[in-house]
């Protein structure tokens, strides 16, 4: 519903709550944080002011009967005009929900989920610190207490949690030994560039394929895009059979 609060009025023109909520909503979400407070929006409605009072001034001044305005006019409608065309033309492409099914059907490999690993650690310097976190560990400190007290690693914060990884996200040394862990299982001291990681396996997922729920709108847009171009060179090819076009460069 229109805010019809009327926050100004130059000459007969009423500039609305409505007015200035659109103003603001216009500019972005950056600039718009520079004008969300009471002195912005003052500010803001000052600038609506000022356009109503040059609005005005042109009508009164037949600035809309310049031929150079008509020019601009001109050029404008024609370049909206362009956009408008090609919006309407693609706006009529649909997706079905056949099209999707099939679509997904026959290119499951597209969808692959590969094999990952949930895991946390801490990172040490020396190898001989991981020895004795590790005692502590096997003697009955948790694991994320353990990480958030000894842990170099930013992770330290988030008691050492990875979350899950796939195969080539991780260094080498890292990698093979978490995946060669099973769930719940605790490593021994793992040396890598970064130093000494004690390695936690929380949660293990085989390779898979992602559910068709997961992908659907991911698959619509794609066939959708897909559909869209179609259309769109078929239209651009009848129309240049139908208009002489002449290329020069």
């Amino acid at each position: 519903m229109e805010k019809k609060e009327v926050l100004a009025v130059v000459g007969k023109k009423e500039i609305t709550q409505n007015d200035l909520d659109s103003a603001l909503n216009s500019l972005g979400p950056q600039r718009a944080m520079q004008f969300n407070s009471e002195e912005g929006r003052k500010k803001l409605l000052e600038d609506l002011v000022n356009q109503e009072l040059f609005y005005l001034d042109s009508i009164e001044n037949k600035v809309d009967e310049e031929e150079s305005f008509k020019a601009e006019m001109e050029k404008i409608k024609e370049n909206f005009l362009k956009q408008y065309s090609i919006n309407k033309l693609l706006s009529s492409v649909t997706v079905e929900e056949n099209e999707i099914n099939d679509f997904y059907n026959n290119n499951k490999a597209q969808f692959k989920a590969p094999e990952s690993v949930k895991a946390s650690h801490i990172l040490v310097e020396e190898e001989s610190k991981a020895e004795d976190i590790l005692k502590e560990l096997h003697n009955g400190l948790s694991f994320e207490d353990a990480a958030k007290k000894y842990s170099k690693c930013p992770s330290n914060e988030r008691g050492g949690n990875l979350g899950y990884f796939a195969k080539g996200q991780m260094v080498p040394e890292f990698e093979k030994t978490a995946f060669d862990m099973k769930k719940d299982e605790i490593s021994n001291p793992v040396k890598t560039q970064f130093g000494y990681h004690i390695i936690k396996v929380y949660d293990k997922k085989e390779e898979e394929i992602k559910p068709l729920s997961e992908v659907r709108n991911q698959i619509a847009q794609q066939i959708l895009y897909t559909k869209q171009q179609s259309v769109y060179f078929t239209k651009v090819n009848e129309l240049k059979g139908k208009y002489e076009v002449k290329i020069n460069l």
